[in-house]
């Protein structure tokens, strides 16, 4: 849980100061503002999914205050200095994710992790079944990591290719189109 509690922190500054940077330079972001709040509320739902689960004591919550605190400052100086290299750290704290909920799993299938009912905002977050499980969520937040992962690692590499997506967005279609999917299909070319 404490991994999912900074988290959401890197969507929203990249988000937030991307914005900024789009109104000073009254030009289009490409769809990546967009991009990175949708992750930071997905991020968000996963630490309110998994609070769900955990029944947080108050300690931990401050805790949770804490780190959030310390990190919002830090990654917001290091996106200011290189929102590159802020990516690509937030890339590797997504791989780790996908790890820690691969191992999660793995517990959860020995038995030594009780496999409860999905919390309520989990099935309705995700569309999932009435009788779904933890297993069915970790399953669906690892790949929402692993979506994460890639799109982070896409925006740590050169500008020039922001750009070029946002062309092909407008040649595409005349219907907006979610970057996210746009850059999954770039990756996989």
């Amino acid at each position: 849980m404490m991994l999912e509690t900074v988290a959401a922190v890197p969507g929203m500054v990249g988000g937030a100061l991307l914005h900024c940077k789009s109104l000073r330079r009254f030009e289009h972001s490409g769809g990546w503002i967009r991009t990175l709040l949708e992750e930071a509320e997905n991020e968000r739902m996963h630490l309110m999914t998994f609070m769900e689960v955990a029944k947080p004591k108050w300690y931990e919550r401050a805790l949770v205050f804490t780190v959030q605190g310390i990190f919002f400052n830090a990654y917001f100086v290091g996106y200011l200095i290189s929102p590159k290299f802020a990516h690509r750290v937030v890339g590797y704290l997504e791989e780790e994710a996908i790890h820690s909920y691969t191992e999660f799993l793995k517990e959860l299938d020995k038995g030594n992790i009780e496999n409860v009912p999905a919390p309520a905002i989990a099935i309705d977050y995700w569309q999932l079944p009435a009788n779904a499980t933890l297993r069915d969520v970790v399953l669906v937040v690892r790949a929402d990591e692993a979506h994460h992962r890639d799109v982070n690692h896409f925006a740590s590499v050169r500008k020039e290719y922001y750009f070029v997506i946002a062309k092909l967005t407008i040649r595409v279609s005349p219907v907006e189109i979610n970057c996210h999917k746009l850059i999954l299909r770039w990756n996989l070319i």
